[in-house]
Parts: C-alpha cells; sequence; structure tokens
C-alpha cells in the first residue's frame, strides 16, 4: 500500500505516508517537528523508531508465507554523528525511510533501512521479524472509519505515555492504554515501545547536564513479549555510565501485569 494511513493507527498517528512497497524497495517519510523528550523537554530522535520498525518490518512482511503475520524480535538504529544537527536546521522536512530485505526468509526474515533527511543520510536501521501463523479474520481492518478526533502533536501524547514518579533509581514513563499506538495484534506498536526506551534511557543519561547533553547514537532493542499497555505498563532506564563525552544506559519495558516486554540499550556521545 502507498499513501498516509488512517488517523487512529500508530503509522496514521505519526504522519507516516507510504511512498513505495514492493519487493524490491520499500519507502516512507515521517514528519519529525516538535519531537521532543518529555523528561528534558530536548529534541527527540525517538520517535524515528516508529518509522524504522514500519517500513522496515513492511519489508520483512511483503514476504511472509501464505496465512502468516509479523512480529518484530529485534530493532536497531544507527544515527549519523550529525544526525541531530542535520534534523535540527530544518526540523519541518520529514525524513525519509528505504529498506529492503536482506538475504532469505525463513522463521524470520531480515530487513535494513536507510534515513535521510533532505538527501543527506541520517543513520541506518535494522528490524528482525519472525513469523507466526494466524487467521486473517482476527486481525482488525486497518482501512474501517476511525473515531473522529484530533491528533496530538506532542511525542509524549501521541505516544500516550506520561512522566511517572520514579520508584527507582531511573525515570519512569507510564505507557496508557489507547488503540490508537496499537499494532494489528492489540500490542503496542514495535516502533512506539522502542520510542519508550529511548525515551527514558536518554533521561537517565542527562540527568542534571542540561549544558552538556548527550545525543542518541545507537538503539537496540530486543522484543521479549508483547507490550500490553495500561495497568502497570512502564518504561524505565539506568545510566550503566554517563561520563564526559559518551554514555551507554539499558532500558526495559513491562506491561499491564507488570511483565519484562522488551529490552533496549542506548549510546550516547556529545
Amino acid at each position: 500500500m502507498t499513501g498516509p494511513f488512517p488517523p487512529h493507527t500508530a503509522p496514521g498517528r505519526f504522519g507516516i505516508v507510504n511512498l513505495a512497497a514492493t519487493a524490491q524497495r520499500c519507502a516512507a517519510t515521517m514528519p519529525v517537528a516538535g519531537m521532543r523528550n518529555p523528561f528534558t523537554g530536548a529534541a527527540s530522535v525517538a520517535a524515528l523508531a516508529v518509522l524504522v520498525d514500519h517500513i522496515a518490518g513492511f519489508a520483512n512482511h511483503l514476504r511472509r508465507p501464505d496465512g502468516h503475520w509479523t512480529v518484530s524480535s529485534e530493532l536497531t538504529v544507527e544515527f549519523t554523528p550529525d544526525a541531530h544537527a542535520v534534523l535540527a536546521a530544518d526540523p519541518t522536512t520529514p525524513v525519509l525511510a528505504e529498506s529492503r530485505a536482506v538475504g532469505a526468509a525463513a522463521a524470520t526474515s531480515l530487513s535494513i533501512c536507510d534515513l535521510s533527511h533532505r538527501g543527506i543520510a541520517i543513520g541506518v536501521g535494522t528490524v528482525r521479524t519472525f513469523y507466526i501463523t494466524t487467521s486473517a479474520s482476527a486481525l482488525p481492518d486497518d482501512d474501517r472509519p476511525g473515531a473522529p478526533a484530533a491528533v496530538p502533536t506532542a511525542l509524549d501524547e501521541l505516544m500516550a505515555v506520561e512522566v511517572g514518579e520514579a520508584g527507582g533509581p531511573g525515570p519512569l514513563l507510564v505507557q496508557h492504554a489507547e488503540p490508537a499506538v496499537n499494532n494489528s495484534l492489540g500490542a503496542v506498536h514495535g516502533g512506539v515501545a522502542a520510542a519508550g526506551l529511548e525515551l527514558v534511557a536518554a533521561a537517565a543519561l542527562n540527568a542534571d547536564r542540561a549544558d552538556r547533553p548527550l545525543h542518541t547514537a545507537s538503539l537496540r532493542v530486543n522484543y521479549l513479549r508483547p507490550l500490553v499497555s495500561g495497568g502497570r505498563a512502564h518504561y524505565t532506564a539506568t545510566a550503566l555510565h554517563s561520563g564526559r563525552s559518551s554514555g551507554v544506559a539499558d532500558a526495559q519495558a513491562f506491561d499491564t501485569d507488570g511483565r519484562p516486554a522488551l529490552v533496549g540499550r542506548v549510546t550516547a556521545y556529545l
């Protein structure tokens, strides 16, 4: 499919527009203006995980076997050293992501994604998915009319998250139940969940260093189980190292029952 998505879906909520969707090339754009970390107020690249998971996952999805669906199992995003500066120079221009499948598909499938902004390369991503059997009738129809509602513009509102009162050593981000950020299987969209990990990790790394902030250079995520929102669903992170010019943080997401659903690691530099 090409074109925009309905606003009651995660891709539509984030303004993703598919430009191409073939076995040879998948491509999509997404706006990034106004995307800010709710902890620090700084411009954030977290939402680009939504774009990577969407279009790189799409390349894997296109070659799924009959009667199967795709579920993300791993996601990575690596940003160029100047990515944050490139985006800041013109935040109103959408980011372009182009993806293709790599190698043969088996129980899992791997795809790679190139990110660019105004023709300037700003990063690469990968998505590994595995295939599950499912009945097509069990999947929601994303083309159905959605309830009319204004789409938020702030990143935390788009993600349906809220800064919580931390009960531990790291920042806490609560994931509220919101059908519009769910995937077709009823769990939080893999890119939205990955973005939540980046937000808390970046907050952990930049605590008390507003004058010399560290910028995310890499995000690596493993999906352990579907992240069901609401209840006790939340993200938190711990800074393993926050030095003069670099830092590393581990982040986790917990589902509505408090079970670990995702783990991730963020590396950041000045």
